[in-house]
Protein backbone atom coordinates (compact mmCIF):
# COMPACT_ATOMS: atom_id res chain seq x y z
CA UNK A 1 0.00 0.00 0.00
CA UNK A 2 0.83 3.85 -0.85
CA UNK A 3 2.08 6.22 2.03
CA UNK A 4 -2.26 7.65 1.76
CA UNK A 5 -3.66 4.50 2.65
CA UNK A 6 -1.40 3.25 5.43
CA UNK A 7 -0.58 6.07 7.38
CA UNK A 8 -2.38 9.00 9.38
CA UNK A 9 -1.19 12.66 8.49
CA UNK A 10 0.03 14.74 10.40
CA UNK A 11 -2.69 17.78 10.72
CA UNK A 12 -3.25 19.35 14.32
CA UNK A 13 -1.43 22.18 15.21
CA UNK A 14 -0.86 23.44 18.75
CA UNK A 15 -4.11 24.79 19.14
CA UNK A 16 -5.63 21.66 18.23
CA UNK A 17 -4.13 19.66 20.77
CA UNK A 18 -4.50 22.06 23.41
CA UNK A 19 -8.45 21.77 23.02
CA UNK A 20 -8.64 18.08 22.36
CA UNK A 21 -6.60 17.81 25.93
CA UNK A 22 -9.08 20.35 27.24
CA UNK A 23 -11.98 19.46 25.92
CA UNK A 24 -11.51 14.99 26.58
CA UNK A 25 -10.72 16.76 30.30
CA UNK A 26 -13.96 19.34 30.78
CA UNK A 27 -17.43 17.33 30.33
CA UNK A 28 -19.51 15.21 32.84
CA UNK A 29 -17.36 14.71 35.26
CA UNK A 30 -17.15 18.38 36.39
CA UNK A 31 -20.67 19.85 34.70
CA UNK A 32 -22.71 16.61 36.18
CA UNK A 33 -20.98 14.39 38.36
CA UNK A 34 -19.92 16.95 40.70
CA UNK A 35 -23.47 17.12 42.34
CA UNK A 36 -22.67 13.91 43.59
CA UNK A 37 -19.37 14.66 45.29
CA UNK A 38 -21.24 18.09 46.62
CA UNK A 39 -24.08 16.41 48.45
CA UNK A 40 -21.14 14.27 50.35
CA UNK A 41 -18.42 16.35 50.73
CA UNK A 42 -19.68 19.72 50.43
CA UNK A 43 -17.22 22.68 49.79
CA UNK A 44 -14.20 20.11 50.18
CA UNK A 45 -15.01 19.31 46.56
CA UNK A 46 -12.61 21.99 45.61
CA UNK A 47 -9.60 20.40 47.73
CA UNK A 48 -10.75 17.11 46.13
CA UNK A 49 -10.63 18.51 42.74
CA UNK A 50 -7.19 19.92 43.72
CA UNK A 51 -5.39 16.36 44.58
CA UNK A 52 -6.98 15.14 41.44
CA UNK A 53 -4.78 17.69 39.32
CA UNK A 54 -2.16 17.41 41.43
CA UNK A 55 -2.05 13.41 40.08
CA UNK A 56 -3.05 13.88 37.05
CA UNK A 57 -0.35 16.51 36.57
CA UNK A 58 2.31 14.01 37.32
CA UNK A 59 0.92 11.26 35.27
CA UNK A 60 1.26 13.23 32.48
CA UNK A 61 4.72 14.50 32.86
CA UNK A 62 5.24 10.52 32.88
CA UNK A 63 3.21 9.85 29.43
CA UNK A 64 4.64 13.12 27.95
CA UNK A 65 7.96 12.19 28.46
CA UNK A 66 7.60 9.09 26.48
CA UNK A 67 5.51 10.65 23.76
CA UNK A 68 7.84 13.85 22.73
CA UNK A 69 10.68 10.96 22.88
CA UNK A 70 8.37 8.92 19.87
CA UNK A 71 5.49 10.68 19.10
CA UNK A 72 3.75 7.41 17.54
CA UNK A 73 0.10 6.57 17.28
CA UNK A 74 -1.61 4.55 20.25
CA UNK A 75 1.20 6.10 22.43
CA UNK A 76 1.39 3.86 25.91
CA UNK A 77 -0.22 0.81 24.04
CA UNK A 78 3.03 1.11 21.90
CA UNK A 79 5.32 2.43 25.09
CA UNK A 80 4.37 -1.11 27.17
CA UNK A 81 4.54 -3.28 24.29
CA UNK A 82 7.95 -2.09 23.23
CA UNK A 83 9.38 -1.40 27.05
CA UNK A 84 7.37 -3.48 28.93
CA UNK A 85 6.47 -6.51 27.36
CA UNK A 86 3.89 -7.85 24.48
CA UNK A 87 1.08 -8.58 26.84
CA UNK A 88 1.58 -4.76 29.16
CA UNK A 89 1.13 -3.54 25.68
CA UNK A 90 -1.84 -6.04 24.71
CA UNK A 91 -3.60 -4.96 27.78
CA UNK A 92 -2.87 -1.35 27.44
CA UNK A 93 -4.01 -0.66 24.05
CA UNK A 94 -7.37 -2.93 24.53
CA UNK A 95 -8.14 -1.65 28.09
CA UNK A 96 -7.91 2.10 26.67
CA UNK A 97 -10.01 1.47 23.73
CA UNK A 98 -12.50 -0.18 25.77
CA UNK A 99 -12.39 2.50 28.66
CA UNK A 100 -13.32 5.11 25.56
CA UNK A 101 -16.07 3.53 24.40
CA UNK A 102 -17.30 3.33 27.87
CA UNK A 103 -16.66 7.35 28.47
CA UNK A 104 -18.53 7.78 25.08
CA UNK A 105 -21.09 5.86 26.16
CA UNK A 106 -21.47 7.88 29.47
CA UNK A 107 -20.78 11.04 28.12
CA UNK A 108 -23.86 10.10 25.26
CA UNK A 109 -26.35 9.02 28.45
CA UNK A 110 -25.39 12.52 29.69
CA UNK A 111 -26.18 14.84 26.67
CA UNK A 112 -29.76 13.08 27.35
CA UNK A 113 -29.95 14.33 30.53
CA UNK A 114 -29.29 17.81 29.14
CA UNK A 115 -31.72 17.95 26.34
CA UNK A 116 -34.30 16.82 29.13
CA UNK A 117 -33.97 20.04 31.15
CA UNK A 118 -35.59 21.78 28.14
CA UNK A 119 -37.49 19.06 26.72
CA UNK A 120 -38.37 16.80 29.67
CA UNK A 121 -40.67 13.97 27.46
CA UNK A 122 -37.77 13.12 24.77
CA UNK A 123 -36.67 9.88 25.47
CA UNK A 124 -33.42 9.46 26.25
CA UNK A 125 -32.33 6.94 23.66
CA UNK A 126 -34.06 9.42 20.76
CA UNK A 127 -31.40 12.16 21.85
CA UNK A 128 -28.31 9.68 21.78
CA UNK A 129 -29.17 8.19 18.68
CA UNK A 130 -29.69 11.57 17.14
CA UNK A 131 -26.37 12.86 18.36
CA UNK A 132 -24.77 9.94 17.84
CA UNK A 133 -25.54 10.30 14.25
CA UNK A 134 -23.88 13.26 13.97
CA UNK A 135 -20.42 12.44 15.74
CA UNK A 136 -19.99 9.28 14.01
CA UNK A 137 -19.93 11.23 10.85
CA UNK A 138 -17.36 13.70 12.03
CA UNK A 139 -15.14 11.28 13.05
CA UNK A 140 -15.70 9.79 9.57
CA UNK A 141 -14.57 13.40 7.56
CA UNK A 142 -10.47 13.90 7.56
CA UNK A 143 -8.09 14.63 10.80
CA UNK A 144 -8.34 18.63 10.22
CA UNK A 145 -12.08 18.42 10.06
CA UNK A 146 -12.33 16.47 13.66
CA UNK A 147 -9.79 19.02 14.79
CA UNK A 148 -11.46 22.02 14.20
CA UNK A 149 -14.94 20.99 15.51
CA UNK A 150 -13.53 19.74 19.07
CA UNK A 151 -11.08 23.07 18.71
CA UNK A 152 -14.51 24.99 18.61
CA UNK A 153 -16.96 22.77 20.55
CA UNK A 154 -13.91 23.02 23.31
CA UNK A 155 -13.56 27.05 22.62
CA UNK A 156 -17.31 27.22 23.39
CA UNK A 157 -17.57 25.51 26.87
CA UNK A 158 -14.29 26.97 28.12
CA UNK A 159 -15.09 30.21 27.26
CA UNK A 160 -18.45 29.54 29.33
CA UNK A 161 -16.02 28.05 32.58
CA UNK A 162 -14.54 31.72 32.32
CA UNK A 163 -17.39 33.78 31.71
CA UNK A 164 -19.34 32.02 34.70
CA UNK A 165 -16.48 32.70 36.81
CA UNK A 166 -16.10 36.22 36.03
CA UNK A 167 -20.22 36.70 36.54
CA UNK A 168 -20.03 34.84 39.64
CA UNK A 169 -17.15 37.22 40.95
CA UNK A 170 -19.79 40.40 40.06
CA UNK A 171 -22.36 38.26 41.67
CA UNK A 172 -20.26 37.97 44.83
CA UNK A 173 -19.04 41.62 44.96
CA UNK A 174 -22.45 43.08 44.10
CA UNK A 175 -24.56 40.45 46.50
CA UNK A 176 -26.83 43.11 48.95
CA UNK A 177 -27.55 41.87 52.54
CA UNK A 178 -30.40 40.23 51.68
CA UNK A 179 -28.55 37.45 48.81
CA UNK A 180 -27.26 34.00 49.87
CA UNK A 181 -23.99 35.30 47.37
CA UNK A 182 -20.72 35.36 50.31
CA UNK A 183 -17.52 33.56 50.41
CA UNK A 184 -17.93 32.81 53.89
CA UNK A 185 -20.37 29.90 52.11
CA UNK A 186 -17.86 28.23 51.91
CA UNK A 187 -17.02 27.39 55.73
CA UNK A 188 -20.23 28.86 57.58
CA UNK A 189 -22.76 25.72 56.82
CA UNK A 190 -21.12 22.75 58.54
CA UNK A 191 -17.51 24.20 57.46
CA UNK A 192 -15.50 23.15 54.69
CA UNK A 193 -15.49 19.67 55.36
CA UNK A 194 -19.69 19.49 56.97
CA UNK A 195 -19.26 15.44 57.03
CA UNK A 196 -15.43 15.29 58.07
CA UNK A 197 -12.31 14.51 56.02
CA UNK A 198 -14.58 10.77 55.14
CA UNK A 199 -17.00 12.63 53.27
CA UNK A 200 -14.26 14.05 50.69
CA UNK A 201 -12.01 11.18 50.96
CA UNK A 202 -15.16 8.31 50.19
CA UNK A 203 -15.81 10.47 47.12
CA UNK A 204 -12.75 10.56 46.14
CA UNK A 205 -13.20 7.41 43.06
CA UNK A 206 -16.05 9.18 41.89
CA UNK A 207 -14.02 12.89 41.90
CA UNK A 208 -11.29 11.16 39.56
CA UNK A 209 -13.63 10.54 36.79
CA UNK A 210 -13.66 14.26 35.68
CA UNK A 211 -9.62 13.64 34.67
CA UNK A 212 -10.36 11.15 32.38
CA UNK A 213 -9.51 12.65 29.20
CA UNK A 214 -6.36 14.47 29.83
CA UNK A 215 -4.21 11.08 28.42
CA UNK A 216 -5.95 12.18 25.34
CA UNK A 217 -2.47 14.26 24.12
CA UNK A 218 -1.14 11.16 23.78
CA UNK A 219 -3.36 9.71 21.34
CA UNK A 220 -2.77 13.22 19.19
CA UNK A 221 0.76 13.15 18.82
CA UNK A 222 1.02 10.75 16.11
CA UNK A 223 -0.88 13.30 14.23
CA UNK A 224 0.17 16.67 15.91
CA UNK A 225 2.24 19.02 13.94
CA UNK A 226 5.85 19.46 15.11
CA UNK A 227 5.12 16.89 18.64
CA UNK A 228 8.05 17.90 20.21
CA UNK A 229 7.16 21.09 20.40
CA UNK A 230 3.43 21.45 21.37
CA UNK A 231 2.73 18.01 23.35
CA UNK A 232 5.27 19.89 26.41
CA UNK A 233 3.68 23.24 25.54
CA UNK A 234 0.16 21.34 26.45
CA UNK A 235 0.95 18.91 28.95
CA UNK A 236 2.13 22.39 31.20
CA UNK A 237 -0.38 24.65 30.01
CA UNK A 238 -3.53 22.16 30.20
CA UNK A 239 -3.38 20.40 33.23
CA UNK A 240 -3.13 23.66 35.31
CA UNK A 241 -5.88 25.70 33.01
CA UNK A 242 -8.02 22.50 33.73
CA UNK A 243 -7.45 22.43 37.38
CA UNK A 244 -8.04 26.38 37.52
CA UNK A 245 -11.37 25.71 35.81
CA UNK A 246 -12.10 23.13 38.54
CA UNK A 247 -11.28 24.82 41.47
CA UNK A 248 -11.92 28.15 40.39
CA UNK A 249 -15.76 27.36 39.06
CA UNK A 250 -16.73 25.40 42.22
CA UNK A 251 -15.17 28.10 44.59
CA UNK A 252 -17.31 30.16 43.14
CA UNK A 253 -20.48 28.43 42.81
CA UNK A 254 -20.19 27.31 45.82
CA UNK A 255 -19.68 30.99 47.27
CA UNK A 256 -23.03 31.88 45.67
CA UNK A 257 -25.52 29.40 47.17
CA UNK A 258 -25.13 27.47 50.31
CA UNK A 259 -23.86 23.40 49.22
CA UNK A 260 -26.69 22.57 51.59
CA UNK A 261 -29.49 24.41 50.11
CA UNK A 262 -28.74 23.06 46.51
CA UNK A 263 -31.51 20.90 45.19
CA UNK A 264 -29.33 18.40 43.15
CA UNK A 265 -31.54 15.01 43.62
CA UNK A 266 -28.47 13.06 42.23
CA UNK A 267 -27.15 13.01 38.93
CA UNK A 268 -30.00 13.63 37.15
CA UNK A 269 -29.32 17.53 37.62
CA UNK A 270 -25.66 19.64 36.99
CA UNK A 271 -24.86 22.04 40.05
CA UNK A 272 -24.28 24.48 37.60
CA UNK A 273 -27.43 24.87 35.68
CA UNK A 274 -29.24 24.42 39.38
CA UNK A 275 -27.38 27.20 41.11
CA UNK A 276 -28.30 29.93 38.49
CA UNK A 277 -31.86 28.77 38.53
CA UNK A 278 -32.14 29.27 42.49
CA UNK A 279 -30.87 32.34 42.01
CA UNK A 280 -33.37 33.12 39.65
CA UNK A 281 -31.06 33.45 36.23
CA UNK A 282 -33.06 31.58 34.88
CA UNK A 283 -31.28 33.03 31.08
CA UNK A 284 -28.09 32.29 32.79
CA UNK A 285 -29.41 28.27 33.64
CA UNK A 286 -30.73 28.30 30.34
CA UNK A 287 -27.33 29.02 28.29
CA UNK A 288 -25.26 26.82 30.90
CA UNK A 289 -27.53 23.88 30.41
CA UNK A 290 -26.43 24.79 26.62
CA UNK A 291 -23.13 24.79 26.60
CA UNK A 292 -22.90 21.40 29.40
CA UNK A 293 -24.60 19.98 26.37
CA UNK A 294 -21.44 21.02 23.83
CA UNK A 295 -19.15 20.14 26.69
CA UNK A 296 -20.50 16.68 26.67
CA UNK A 297 -20.52 16.22 22.94
CA UNK A 298 -17.16 17.43 22.67
CA UNK A 299 -15.72 14.64 25.35
CA UNK A 300 -17.93 12.10 23.35
CA UNK A 301 -16.18 13.25 19.91
CA UNK A 302 -12.96 13.22 21.50
CA UNK A 303 -13.78 9.95 22.67
CA UNK A 304 -14.71 8.40 19.74
CA UNK A 305 -11.35 9.81 17.99
CA UNK A 306 -9.32 8.22 20.83
CA UNK A 307 -10.96 4.22 19.97
CA UNK A 308 -10.12 4.57 16.57
CA UNK A 309 -6.42 5.49 16.73
CA UNK A 310 -6.16 2.99 19.68
CA UNK A 311 -7.43 0.35 17.40
CA UNK A 312 -5.56 1.31 14.69
CA UNK A 313 -2.77 1.34 16.93
CA UNK A 314 -3.49 -2.29 17.56
CA UNK A 315 -3.85 -3.56 14.29
CA UNK A 316 0.06 -2.11 13.40
CA UNK A 317 1.01 -3.85 16.26
CA UNK A 318 -0.85 -6.95 14.86
CA UNK A 319 -2.75 -7.28 18.18
CA UNK A 320 -5.97 -6.54 16.62
CA UNK A 321 -7.56 -7.60 12.47
CA UNK A 322 -5.28 -5.86 9.84
CA UNK A 323 -8.47 -4.50 8.58
CA UNK A 324 -8.24 -1.43 11.27
CA UNK A 325 -4.84 -0.46 10.26
CA UNK A 326 -6.58 0.58 7.09
CA UNK A 327 -6.81 4.75 6.81
CA UNK A 328 -8.65 6.18 3.15
CA UNK A 329 -6.44 8.61 1.71
CA UNK A 330 -7.52 11.30 3.93
CA UNK A 331 -5.84 9.23 6.64
CA UNK A 332 -8.64 8.63 8.47
CA UNK A 333 -8.92 4.79 9.70
CA UNK A 334 -12.13 4.39 8.51
CA UNK A 335 -12.63 0.63 9.50
CA UNK A 336 -11.70 1.47 13.23
CA UNK A 337 -14.04 4.39 13.59
CA UNK A 338 -17.18 2.20 12.60
CA UNK A 339 -16.11 -0.81 14.94
CA UNK A 340 -15.82 1.90 17.44
CA UNK A 341 -19.20 3.18 16.58
CA UNK A 342 -21.03 0.20 16.29
CA UNK A 343 -20.38 -0.68 20.06
CA UNK A 344 -20.89 2.97 21.33
CA UNK A 345 -24.03 1.89 19.63
CA UNK A 346 -24.52 0.25 22.50
CA UNK A 347 -25.80 2.98 24.54
CA UNK A 348 -28.54 3.65 22.94
CA UNK A 349 -30.08 0.41 23.75
CA UNK A 350 -28.92 0.79 27.07
CA UNK A 351 -30.78 4.00 27.68
CA UNK A 352 -34.06 2.54 26.34
CA UNK A 353 -33.75 -0.26 28.38
CA UNK A 354 -32.78 1.31 31.73
CA UNK A 355 -32.47 5.18 30.89
CA UNK A 356 -32.48 5.80 34.71
CA UNK A 357 -29.36 4.09 35.73
CA UNK A 358 -27.25 4.21 32.72
CA UNK A 359 -25.04 6.52 33.74
CA UNK A 360 -24.23 5.90 37.28
CA UNK A 361 -23.47 2.67 36.31
CA UNK A 362 -21.50 3.53 33.42
CA UNK A 363 -19.33 6.03 35.39
CA UNK A 364 -18.74 3.38 37.79
CA UNK A 365 -17.37 1.34 35.26
CA UNK A 366 -15.39 3.89 33.86
CA UNK A 367 -13.49 4.79 36.88
CA UNK A 368 -12.49 1.09 36.91
CA UNK A 369 -11.19 1.04 33.79
CA UNK A 370 -9.50 4.81 33.91
CA UNK A 371 -7.63 3.87 37.31
CA UNK A 372 -6.40 0.31 35.48
CA UNK A 373 -5.24 3.05 32.19
CA UNK A 374 -3.62 5.19 34.64
CA UNK A 375 -1.41 2.30 36.38
CA UNK A 376 -0.38 1.11 32.97
CA UNK A 377 0.94 4.50 32.30
CA UNK A 378 2.86 4.84 35.27
CA UNK A 379 3.96 1.77 35.62
CA UNK A 380 5.13 1.28 31.77
CA UNK A 381 6.89 4.83 32.66
CA UNK A 382 9.22 3.00 34.96
CA UNK A 383 9.86 0.64 32.63
CA UNK A 384 10.98 3.49 29.87
CA UNK A 385 12.93 5.03 32.48
CA UNK A 386 14.93 1.91 33.08
CA UNK A 387 15.53 1.16 29.43
CA UNK A 388 17.02 4.61 28.77
CA UNK A 389 19.13 4.51 32.00
CA UNK A 390 20.84 1.69 31.06
CA UNK A 391 21.48 3.03 27.53
CA UNK A 392 22.97 6.48 29.55
CA UNK A 393 19.91 8.29 27.46
CA UNK A 394 18.77 11.25 28.76
CA UNK A 395 15.12 12.73 26.96
CA UNK A 396 14.72 15.88 26.31
CA UNK A 397 11.59 16.12 28.25
CA UNK A 398 11.47 14.54 31.90
CA UNK A 399 8.73 13.53 34.46
CA UNK A 400 8.39 15.38 37.47
CA UNK A 401 10.24 14.00 40.42
CA UNK A 402 10.19 10.37 38.84
CA UNK A 403 10.75 7.81 40.50
CA UNK A 404 8.76 8.84 43.17
CA UNK A 405 5.91 10.87 41.50
CA UNK A 406 5.55 7.28 39.72
CA UNK A 407 4.96 5.55 43.39
CA UNK A 408 2.97 8.59 44.80
CA UNK A 409 0.35 7.95 41.72
CA UNK A 410 0.29 3.86 42.08
CA UNK A 411 -0.34 4.52 45.87
CA UNK A 412 -2.89 6.63 44.93
CA UNK A 413 -4.74 4.22 42.66
CA UNK A 414 -4.40 1.92 45.65
CA UNK A 415 -6.30 4.03 47.61
CA UNK A 416 -9.23 4.73 44.77
CA UNK A 417 -9.34 0.83 44.45
CA UNK A 418 -9.68 0.69 48.40
CA UNK A 419 -12.66 3.41 48.48
CA UNK A 420 -14.48 2.25 45.61
CA UNK A 421 -14.20 -1.83 48.01
CA UNK A 422 -15.50 0.18 51.10
CA UNK A 423 -18.61 2.37 49.31
CA UNK A 424 -20.24 -0.80 47.78
CA UNK A 425 -18.42 -0.69 44.28
CA UNK A 426 -16.86 -4.33 44.67
CA UNK A 427 -18.20 -5.61 41.13
CA UNK A 428 -16.15 -2.96 39.66
CA UNK A 429 -12.69 -3.74 41.42
CA UNK A 430 -13.32 -7.22 40.93
CA UNK A 431 -13.80 -6.68 37.36
CA UNK A 432 -10.17 -5.75 37.13
CA UNK A 433 -8.36 -9.01 37.62
CA UNK A 434 -11.56 -10.64 35.70
CA UNK A 435 -10.87 -8.40 32.93
CA UNK A 436 -6.70 -8.80 32.65
CA UNK A 437 -7.19 -12.62 32.95
CA UNK A 438 -9.70 -12.49 30.21
CA UNK A 439 -7.30 -10.37 28.33
CA UNK A 440 -4.21 -12.58 29.15
CA UNK A 441 -6.38 -15.67 27.77
CA UNK A 442 -7.20 -13.61 24.54
CA UNK A 443 -3.50 -12.80 24.29
CA UNK A 444 -2.80 -16.33 24.06
CA UNK A 445 -5.08 -17.37 21.60
CA UNK A 446 -3.72 -14.49 19.41
CA UNK A 447 0.05 -14.78 19.47
CA UNK A 448 1.05 -11.34 18.39
CA UNK A 449 3.79 -10.57 16.04
CA UNK A 450 7.36 -9.58 17.72
CA UNK A 451 7.77 -5.76 17.80
CA UNK A 452 10.63 -5.80 15.63
CA UNK A 453 7.96 -6.34 12.62
CA UNK A 454 5.90 -2.83 13.59
CA UNK A 455 7.01 0.30 11.49
CA UNK A 456 6.85 3.02 14.24
CA UNK A 457 6.86 6.81 12.94
CA UNK A 458 9.75 9.15 14.13
CA UNK A 459 10.45 12.73 13.58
Amino acid sequence: MNKNTTELQRGLKNRHIQLIAMGGAIGTGLFLGSAHVIQSAGPSIILGYAIGGFIAFLIMRQLGEMIVHEPVAGSFSHFAYKYWGKFPGFLTGWNYWILYILVAMTELTAVAKYINYWWPHIPAWASVLFFFIIITLVNLGNVKFYGESEFWLSIIKVAAVVSMIIFGIFLLFTADANSTASFSNLWTHGGFFPNGFEGLFFMLAFLMFAFGGIELIGMAAAEADNPKKTIPKAINQVVFRILIFYVGSLTILLSLVPWNQLELGGLDKSPFVMIFSQLGINWAAHLLNFIILTAALSVYNSGMYANSRMLYSLAKQGNAPKVFAKVNKQGVPIPAVLLSAALIFGCVLLNYFVPEKALSNLIYIVVGALVLNWAMITLTHLQFRRAKRILNFKTSYTALWSPISNYIVLIFIALILFIMWKEGLMGAVIMIPIWITFMLVLFDRLNPKDLSDVKVESD
